[in-house]
């Protein structure tokens, strides 16, 4: 069977709400999925009894052979095994859903922290070129708000990274779930559509989403991330323990 007769297959590194959403709309849309988490395959059983996935370790989930979606936190991603995507296949797009959230939940990450965009400091652990895409949305939209073409209110997905090409064939897996894909640009503009911004969790169409990604500032995503500080600060003054920062609306993301 030729490549582009047989069927599509996905990696998925993460099986938490993100990850599991975009599972189900993958698996509907034809595409063998592999999930991994760093519990190991045998922790699975769920998502593959529910939504059909084809429990994997992170190495293959790592080769799948069309995408592959980082759907973690970052602190994890940098605790991924060193070399993970050597074999990843060379026209394979990694899409990287991952939002940075400093204190109880990621720590500090000093190259953040001085300004660059998460989805750069995800290319620099890896080694490997991403796609900004996922991070913007919650995990339940993805599972329920999926629209044909057309329809009036179909949403936007907006889509950051260095090779144009591979932004057109993410938009592309975009409209084939069943959401406008919007061209953001190069990873060096993908802050547009980090926490803090217009565009971030506003769920818009994609004429909103251009003008919401035109519209957003640099100090708010900076404001962003010091109110995610004082409020960590604020729990573990308080003795909070690390789990109540999905208790803050952070629930459907990671």
């Amino acid at each position: 069977m030729a490549r582009n007769e047989a069927m599509k297959q996905a990696g998925i590194i993460g099986a938490g709400n993100i990850g599991c959403a975009v599972a189900q709309r993958l698996i509907a849309t034809g595409h063998e999925v592999r999930m991994a988490n760093r519990r190991g395959p045998e922790s699975l059983g769920d998502q593959a009894n529910v939504l059909g996935i084809v429990p994997a370790t992170l190495e293959q989930a790592a080769g799948a052979r069309d995408v592959v979606l980082i759907a973690i936190p970052e602190y994890a991603v940098a605790e991924l095994p060193d070399g993970l995507f050597a074999h990843t296949p060379a026209d394979a797009i990694i899409l990287d859903a991952g939002n940075y959230y400093p204190g109880v939940r990621d720590g500090s990450i000093a190259e953040i922290d001085g300004g660059m965009p998460d989805s750069q400091w995800v290319v620099s652990r890896i080694g490997r070129p991403v796609i900004k895409m996922f991070n913007m949305i919650h995990a339940n939209r993805i599972a329920e708000s999926h629209r044909p073409a057309g329809a009036p209110d179909r949403l936007c997905l907006t889509i950051a990274g260095d090779d144009p090409e591979d932004r057109a064939r993410a938009i592309a897996l975009a409209d084939s779930i069943g959401f406008d894909g919007l061209d953001a640009g190069a990873l060096t503009e993908s802050w547009r559509q980090q926490p803090g911004t217009p565009v971030y969790c506003a769920h818009l169409g994609i004429d909103a989403a251009r003008a919401a990604l035109a519209a957003a500032r640099r100090d708010a995503v900076t404001a962003a991330r010091q109110e995610a500080l004082d409020r960590a600060r604020s729990w573990q003054a308080n003795g909070a323990q690390v789990g109540l920062w999905n208790a803050a609306g952070r629930s459907d993301r990671a």
